[in-house]
């Protein structure tokens, strides 16, 4: 999870046509979120968080079934499908290729899956994560009710002469190209005066101090928003770490470490459930070649989590909490899911679902049968033998063995029927063999 929102950041995936819609599809949802919890009196962003990442994966829960069936399904095909590369290996020609890849698609169509099976739920996840992913970093920009409380200091801003060049001096700390920030525009403001932390806040009342009042009062507003159990959710939990260090209070060292390390903990878990369920047959198989990088991740990840999560806002440490901590709890549901099902029984299961998809395009029943149940174990190994004989040919055969049997003595049919009698070990008579010698 975190990998995707590492990647987002990184460049402008967040302006993708599919990905902007879907950020702006989530940001409604997260927007009516935080309205029935303001409507009963809960004004919080980290509660709203938890909430909108539950409902998320709830509804991606479907593809992470599927996706995990077929994990189950790649560690029984793999052996068969590890036996055709090996036969296949060294014969690069297009037609080996075309047959590999002819082989290689008759141990899907056994198995009653297709080669993107695996590949389409993971797509569709990617995209929704990619999209959720800006929803929880800038929260103001899709929650009306949060944006509104910047409002008045963006107002006060904005009427100081000279506000454009002192924002981008002030902010250039914790916004990226601060400097080609179009501080005209209230939205970009907001998106920046969100990301603000205390030594950013102090510069601002430092370079505007007419908008000190404002700003205080934003301040203290936005902090209890923030404030998720004791934790400042807007700040960045190493700054945190530091103050509560100079200041030698324990309880705010606690506070500032416990959202990074329960997303290095719930990675770990998620990783490890998700290896004991329909995969963990798939990591016994050590020639296939995916099983390390995918052992190497199962640690590398919750300490890339851990890194992260000090270093960037813990509202986005509390996200990868609460994702990790649902994809946990669904795990293990699938897991029991899935232990209940035998691998006959899921076999069957696709196998049905192909067969009314090809009945659809108008495949016959009995060539949906005879591809559903044949055996491919040995795909390749044996030559394809001829099920129907030319009627035409047959008779011509025929006619052609009786003439055979008429043949002159002397001639060369008679010498041919002679050495075939020889060869089946039957008796030959005397006098016709003195006539063919002489």
């Amino acid at each position: 999870m975190e990998i995707y929102g590492i990647l987002a950041s990184s460049g402008g995936i967040y302006d993708l046509p599919v990905i902007k819609q879907i950020s702006w599809l989530l940001g409604m949802v997260m927007d009516g979120i935080y309205n029935v919890m303001s409507a009963i009196g809960i004004d919080n962003i980290g509660v709203s968080i938890i909430i909108f990442t539950i409902i998320v994966y709830m509804v991606l829960l479907p593809l992470t079934i599927k996706q995990q069936k077929f994990s189950k399904m790649t560690a029984v095909m793999n052996p068969e499908i590890q036996k055709i590369q090996k036969k296949y290996a060294n014969k690069k020609d297009q037609v080996s290729q075309q047959k590999q890849m002819e082989e290689t698609n008759q141990v899907y169509e056994k198995y009653g899956v297709k080669m993107s099976s695996g590949c389409l739920p993971s797509l569709v996840q990617l995209l929704i994560l990619f999209g959720l992913y800006p929803v929880v970093q800038n929260i103001p920009e899709y929650v009306t009710k949060v944006r509104n409380v910047y409002m008045p200091l963006v107002e006060k801003i904005q009427s100081v002469s000279g506000y454009q060049g002192i924002m981008e001096k002030v902010s250039e700390s914790v916004v990226i190209n601060s400097g080609s920030y179009d501080f005209t525009n209230a939205n970009n403001m907001v998106e920046a005066l969100y990301k603000f932390q205390n030594s950013t806040w102090n510069a601002l009342i430092e370079q505007m101090p007419g908008v000190e009042n404002a700003a205080r009062s934003t301040m203290q507003e936005v902090s209890h928003l923030n404030n998720f159990l004791g934790i400042d959710i807007g700040s960045h939990p190493w700054e945190l770490f530091k103050d509560a260090l100079a200041a030698g209070s324990i309880i705010g060292i606690i506070l500032a470490v416990i959202i990074p390390v329960l997303a290095g903990l719930t990675q770990f878990i998620s990783v490890k459930l998700s290896q004991m369920g329909a995969s963990g047959a798939a990591l016994q198989d050590t020639d296939n070649p995916m099983v390390n990088s995918m052992k190497t991740m199962t640690y590398t990840m919750p300490l890339i989590s851990v890194v992260f999560g000090f270093t960037l806002p813990a509202g986005l440490g509390l996200y990868w909490v609460a994702s990790a901590a649902v994809r946990s709890l669904q795990q293990l549901a699938v897991n029991r899911y899935l232990k209940k099902k035998s691998i006959e029984d899921i076999i069957e299961e696709n196998r049905k679902k192909a067969q009314k998809k090809r009945e659809k395009k108008g495949t016959s029943a009995e060539e949906i049968n005879r591809m559903a149940t044949r055996s491919t174990r040995n795909v390749g190994t044996s030559k394809a033998k001829k099920e129907v004989s030319d009627p035409a040919k047959e008779e011509k055969i025929k006619k052609a063995q009786e003439m055979a049997k008429n043949a002159k003595p002397g001639s060369l049919t008679a010498k041919a029927n002679l050495v075939s009698r020889y060869n089946s070990g039957q008796s030959t008579d005397g006098k016709e063999e003195k006539k063919d010698e002489g």
